[in-house]
């Protein structure tokens, strides 16, 4: 190359440079892409475009462990308990609405309610208040397929979905921190699902200690669920106060994470409200007991108020055990793994 032809292709390549550098600078300093990284902590996959539908996985839990406390002077029990969140739920699609005035709401499942009375729309109406944008309305529609009557927090999760994608669509408006403190507004359940995916839960189970980082995402488990359904009043009232374990609480919330759930003594798999439910159900005790002898599962105990049933591991002959169980008339059976999310990341579907 001759030294003009050189000189020549180095001033372009300095052209270059000097004019990338300054639209690169234009977009540093532009606005959308400062609010972009103030909302970062609250992320999801849309755009400030009206017409965006978020699409987000709403997890269903299980209770490692709960304890019942007290029984406290307004009705209300204490209790403490470790959540997981796991890779079987929901999804909700949502939108921002031209229908002012109000909400919209759909869901598939038939029984869902969708008046005003939904945790879904309940959620978007308390963000629309906390936040001060009362302008603003919503079109969620709900997929469901985590059944009622569970014990695996289906209503919960749904409506900290709704929080999660209301604050995203309306431009990031309320932190983490605020939503957490605001969720304890609809429910005690609610507020773990707005942890990364394990959490120690006390009070009514609104007061949320985030086990950061959570337990491993991926470990598998299957959970069983009979048609026969319990409301939580129906066992808290069968609740022997006498039966109580004294296990206290803290020591096994130390002992889960020391040694790994596979590795957590079964002794340590405590649920208070598992008897009240067996008494109220004696064939959810006959379900457990069929499933305490299936070879492979490392830890079997009823979620929550019930009437789930959690299988830690997997079968070691999957086959047999699905066409036992699944194809039981009366009986689902669900096969999903552990999961968290990531920091300032709504959770994401594993089946996905």
């Amino acid at each position: 190359m001759t030294s003009s032809g050189f000189c020549f292709l180095s001033k372009a390549i300095l052209g270059f440079l000097i004019a990338t550098s300054v639209i690169l600078s234009a977009q540093c300093f532009a606005p959308s892409a400062l609010e972009s990284i103030a909302g970062r902590h609250l992320r999801a996959s849309t755009t400030e475009d009206s017409s965006e539908t978020l699409t987000l996985f709403s997890p269903c839990k299980i209770n490692l462990f709960l304890r019942i406390i007290r029984k406290r002077p307004d009705g209300y029990h204490d209790l403490a308990s470790l959540f997981q969140a796991v890779g079987f739920g929901d999804t909700l699609h949502l939108s921002l609405s031209d229908n002012d005035g109000k909400d919209e709401f759909t869901c598939n499942m038939e029984g869902v309610p969708t008046d005003s009375t939904n945790l879904v729309l309940r959620a978007l109406e308390l963000m629309r208040q906390k936040t001060g944008k009362t302008d603003v309305f919503f079109h969620a529609d709900l997929f469901k397929r985590v059944p009622a009557q569970a014990g695996l927090g289906g209503g919960s999760a749904n409506a900290a979905t709704a929080m999660w994608g209301a604050n995203v669509l309306m431009g990031n408006p309320a932190t983490l921190e605020q939503i957490i403190d605001w969720s304890a507004d609809l429910g005690s359940d609610i507020t773990f699902f707005l942890s990364r995916g394990t959490a120690y839960c006390t009070g009514r189970g609104e007061i949320m200690t985030p086990i950061d980082p959570p337990l491993p995402a991926g470990a598998k488990l299957t959970i069983v669920k009979p048609d026969l359904g319990l409301s939580t009043p129906k066992v808290f009232g069968a609740l022997d106060y006498d039966q109580l374990s004294v296990e206290d609480p803290e020591t096994l919330l130390n002992i889960f994470l020391k040694d790994g759930v596979i590795n957590t003594d079964d002794k340590y798999y405590i649920n208070d409200l598992e008897q009240p439910a067996f008494d109220c159900l004696p064939e959810l005790e006959a379900l457990k007991d069929e499933l305490l002898c299936v070879k492979g599962f490392d830890h079997v105990m009823m979620s929550g108020s019930g009437t789930s049933i959690f299988c830690i591991g997997e079968p070691n002959d999957k086959d047999s055990f699905m066409k036992e169980f699944d194809e039981r008339e009366g009986v689902s059976v669900f096969n999903t793994e552990f999961i968290s999310r990531e920091e300032g990341s709504w959770f994401v579907n594993p089946e996905k």
